[in-house]
């Protein structure tokens, strides 16, 4: 109904008419649940969100009982042949959370890589970090009959006795009382807890049902001194106070101010009630990042050849139009530099960048230098933040308060609009690589969003993927080169330590060679820096038994335990599983129980055990967890206050560590015995990193690098760090045996925790896939993963290759169709298009 007022302005307001066509007309919006199903779900829009923006927008609908957050994707007056449509319950957000170019682009991820769409837009969206889910429970009549019956007995079991007292908790005197709910917060501290209620649930005495509620906003205290206070202070503790609030000149956290001016909170009261403060609510924000404090970013000169490069990027960002191009410079060349040019280029234009870096530990080097450039524009976005700050570095972006942003594989999705500038660094890294659904991949998906902006993609490595290299070689991508380092300096010289030498000499193995441990000593001697490479975690690879052979294997994988002598856990790194490790044999009960292998761990311990004087650390995802962990350790080694760092290949790339003169790499062909097509490109491109991490600064630097396959080319090529040799070489193997670049490539695994289901669902994949090789596409498999059993599961899989990517994607589209009609469940089949593993 429209007010009286409203209808006598009918005729002169055409928006007003436009108001009413819209309140008299049902309408429909198609929503993106973040579940595994290819569809949109159909909603009613109710009246009160009229005139509301909702393509973009976060909804909260219900779905299966539970509220879900989706995503609007179109607007519709047809009406769906469904007879019951639920409305949505609720708009989260003020704004669409997505732009529309960011839902053009799901859209595509969602048809490359054949993705259901609300899958892939909860990728790009911010955590949920304002709804709290919960879990109610109600008693039902059939229940409440129950506790009667039970209350009217005069003897009953223990266990009726148990189940008379848990019910009561859900019988509430007053009327109405049986659909008041009961949260699982208070569940949880009855005897049984949910498990108890649960059980109730499958007898029919408790309902249960999802519920989201609105997470209320922390607050904090913000104290001001007030400039016509009646009285000064008296007190020397009162002093303080004023004294701290007079030098920031602003109004401090409450925190912030008990800190610095060492006082109680029964002082700011005094104070308050003398009326000398004033005090008021703030939303709680987190302070400065002490790891920025008073860093200042170096002030290199260009020198020709990134002149000459940097030039080109910016003929490209003032034509307005995309252009994908990869920037190939050797280790120390500079690149950073020219991304910080590049930056700058595009906010001069008024335009946005986003900048991409393969890990955690490169967000808070590269964030600080951009940060340190641009100020308060720039904004970090990585899965190592907080929900709570993740979401608010998102919504700040979102709003246009940030015009940078650095971060991992998901920044690709940055709610940036007005983008100019997309920057992905080592752009090679199998990290870019998301190995979930939707598995995307980063430097790709940057690639086709900048295509979507029209803005510029500048990938940067100097050990280009052989399908980047092969795109810049072929055109399709711009090549821009830096041939040489900073001020001319030589790359490192590179030694191949040949372990079988090593061992016939020594007679025995040690976790370093002789020779890396005289270079290490030498660089202490010299009181300069040493990093060491190892890219195993923990102390052993795994426990074997001398007398049977057998490894002590995870429960829920095919695959041996990784043994952490800090914990004293054998452990699983696929799915967390750790056990005791046992004094005898699981299979034969032998007592013969033998630790092989060493990883970071060991070799750590090595190190201190021949250099006690020594400052070492590590650096690998068994000691840092957190942001500031990342930089309490990168941050005492930058600084001097470490002599060597251990670390896994998190200390490989990107970092800049001026006084690091040594560099060894330990069980450097570790990649190589492994079933990927890949394995020497990985293992070139690990040991070409690592060797440019020496010798950055004044001083040269040295590599060892250990192996028991010194004649292996890719171990050879990187000890030259000649990586044009090496493209050559692999690519005329990948072209005989028809891998990419010259192949498109897909996997297919199908998984289920019953074998006879996973071996029937392949065969008949199998028989789907028969008729595909006449039409150009090779079908591998089904033969058992390498992993043929992860986290519980059998996996069988398929490998498709063909010269026509059309022809593979036909193949696959229709693989998911015959699934469906097989009713095969989706969740079993995964399918990975351009995948970085085969594991």
């Amino acid at each position: 109904m429209i007010p009286a007022h409203t209808a006598l302005t009918l005729n002169n307001s055409p928006t007003l008419l436009h108001y009413l066509a819209e309140s008299m007309t049902q309408r429909y919006l198609e929503v993106a649940l973040p579940v595994p199903l290819r569809s949109v779900f159909t909603y009613a829009v109710p009246d009160s969100f009229n005139g509301e923006e909702l393509v973009g927008r976060r909804v909260l609908v219900p779905f299966r009982n539970r509220p879900t957050v989706g995503v609007g994707l179109a607007v519709t007056e047809q009406a769906p042949e469904t007879k019951r449509i639920k409305e949505i319950a609720e708009l989260l957000d003020p704004l669409p959370a997505l732009p529309p170019k960011l839902i053009d682009l799901g859209r595509w991820i969602s048809r490359y890589y054949l993705t259901p769409i609300g899958e892939t837009l909860r990728a790009m969206l911010p955590p949920e970090v304002e709804l709290r889910h919960d879990r109610e429970y109600c008693l039902t009549d059939t229940g409440r009959a129950y506790l009667q019956a039970l209350a009217a007995e005069k003897e009953i079991t223990d266990v009726e006795k148990a189940e008379l007292e848990f019910l009561r908790a859900f019988d509430l005197e007053e009327p109405g009382a049986k659909d008041h709910p009961v949260r699982s917060a208070r569940v949880r501290r009855m005897p049984g807890g949910e498990a108890a209620a649960e059980r109730f649930v499958r007898r029919g005495y408790l309902t249960a049902r999802e519920v989201a509620r609105r997470r209320k906003t922390r607050m904090q205290k913000i104290v001001a001194w007030r400039t016509d206070a009646p009285d000064r202070p008296a007190g020397e503790p009162e002093k303080r106070v004023r004294e701290v609030l007079t030098a920031a000149q602003v109004p401090l956290p409450l925190e912030v101010l008990l800190e610095k001016a060492s006082v109680t909170t029964l002082v700011i009261k005094r104070l308050e009630s003398a009326g000398m403060l004033l005090t008021w609510e703030e939303p709680l924000i987190p302070g400065e990042d002490a790891w920025d404090t008073d860093f200042a970013p170096p002030a290199n000169v260009l020198n020709t050849e990134q002149k000459q490069v940097l030039a080109e990027i910016w003929r490209w960002i003032v034509a307005d139009k995309f252009e994908a191009a990869l920037l190939h410079g050797v280790t120390g060349s500079g690149k950073t530099e020219v991304y910080m040019g590049a930056i700058e280029a595009t906010l001069s234009r008024g335009k946005n960048a986003i900048v991409l870096v393969p890990e955690i530990a490169l967000t808070l080097w590269l964030g600080r230098l951009v940060r340190a450039c641009f100020g308060a524009t720039v904004a970090t976005l990585h899965s190592g933040l907080p929900d709570v700050e993740r979401a608010r570095e998102w919504w700040r972006v979102r709003r246009g308060e940030a015009r940078v942003v650095v971060g991992t594989r998901s920044a690709v999705f940055a709610p940036l609009e007005n983008l100019g500038l997309l920057i992905v660094d080592e752009e090679q890294e199998s990290s870019y690589k998301q190995e979930e659904t939707p598995r995307y991949h980063g430097r790709d998906t940057a690639v086709y969003r900048a295509r979507l902006e029209g803005a510029v993609a500048l990938l940067g490595s100097a050990t280009p993927s052989l399908e980047t290299y092969h795109n810049a070689r072929s055109g399709k991508y711009q090549l821009l080169e830096l041939t040489a380092r900073v001020a001319n300096r030589p790359l490192a010289d590179v030694h191949v330590v040949d372990l079988r030498e090593e061992f016939r000499r020594a007679q025995k193995a040690a976790p370093v060679s002789e020779s890396l441990r005289a270079a290490i000593a030498l660089r202490l001697e010299e009181k300069t820096q040493a990093m060491i490479l190892i890219n195993r975690r923990g102390y052993s690879w795994s426990s074997l038994c001398r007398s049977c052979g057998a490894f002590v294997q995870c429960e829920n994988c095919s695959i041996a335990l990784t043994y952490h002598k800090s914990r004293q856990r054998l452990e699983c790194h696929y799915c967390g599983y750790t056990i005791r490790p046992p004094k005898q044999c699981p299979k034969c009960r032998a007592e013969y129980m033998y630790f092989v292998g060493d990883g970071a761990e060991r070799v750590e311990e090595y190190l201190h055990e021949h250099f006690p004087n020594a400052r070492i650390a590590r650096l690998d995802r068994d000691t840092v967890r957190t942001k500031r962990e990342y930089q309490q350790v990168l941050g005492a080694f930058a600084d001097g206050k470490l002599d060597v760092l251990v670390g896994t290949q998190m200390v490989a790339k990107g970092h800049d560590f001026q006084r690091v003169t040594l560099v060894g790499v330990v069980a450097a062909d570790l990649a190589l015995g492994l079933p990927d097509f890949r394995a020497a490109e990985r293992t070139f491109q690990l040991l070409t990193q690592v060797a440019g991490r020496a010798g950055r600064g004044e001083l040269s630097g040295e590599v060892l690098v250990e192996t028991h396959y010194p004649e292996h080319y890719a171990i050879q090529l990187a000890a030259k760090q000649d990586y044009v040799s090496f493209y050559e070489k692999e690519a005329h193997f990948r072209r005989m045996l028809h891998y990419p670049p010259f192949t498109a490539l897909a996997s297919i695994l199908v998984r289920d925790r019953k074998i006879e289901n996973a071996i029937r669902w392949s065969r008949a994949l199998a028989a789907y896939f028969a008729p595909f090789e006449e039409r150009g596409v090779k079908v591998l498999g089904p033969a058992a993963a390498p992993l043929a059993r992860l986290r519980k599961e059998y996996r069988y899989q398929f490998l498709l290759k063909s010269p026509q990517r059309s022809a593979l994607s036909q193949a696959l589209s229709g693989a998911l169709e015959f699934c469906a009609k097989k009713e095969i469940p989706e969740t079993s089949v995964i399918v990975d298009v351009d995948p970085a593993s085969l594991f």
